[in-house]
């Protein structure tokens, strides 16, 4: 007889302080809202936002996709305030700033961690169309 695995009920962690990863690529923007452990409470992406195709990639949609990020995390965790750390190059940076400040969550730093070379691994030879 196969055995049945119980699967335990998920516990929802009290965390008044939280830190939010932003990832702002060309194409999408993610959020993800972590204890100050790093274990991860929420996310949420341009497409589980109702964004498909190119409008994930856009501003709104990078401030609409945080405030769900942090609604969620605010509701099942009791999230108040937040360190923020956003790393990427896309158009959604600074609007998903603004969407965690009008969820309701206050700030306690920002920190841009979008990865510099210096000079290390050689660039790839440029597009031609």
């Amino acid at each position: 007889m196969a055995k049945v695995l119980k699967r335990s009920k998920k516990t929802r962690k009290n965390v008044a302080e939280g830190v939010v990863h932003i990832t702002a690529t060309l194409n999408n923007t993610h959020v993800v809202v972590a204890d100050k452990d790093g274990n991860v409470l929420t996310w949420a992406t341009g497409g589980s936002s109702g964004f498909k195709g190119a409008r994930e990639a856009t501003p709104y949609a990078a401030q609409i996709t945080s405030e769900n990020a942090v609604n969620k995390a605010k509701t099942l965790h009791g999230l108040e305030k937040a360190v923020i750390y956003v790393k990427g190059i896309g158009a959604g940076r600074e609007q998903a700033i603004r969407g965690v400040i009008s969820a309701g969550v206050d700030l306690l730093a920002i920190f841009d961690v979008t990865p510099v070379p210096h000079n290390g691994c050689r660039k790839k030879k440029t597009r031609s169309l």
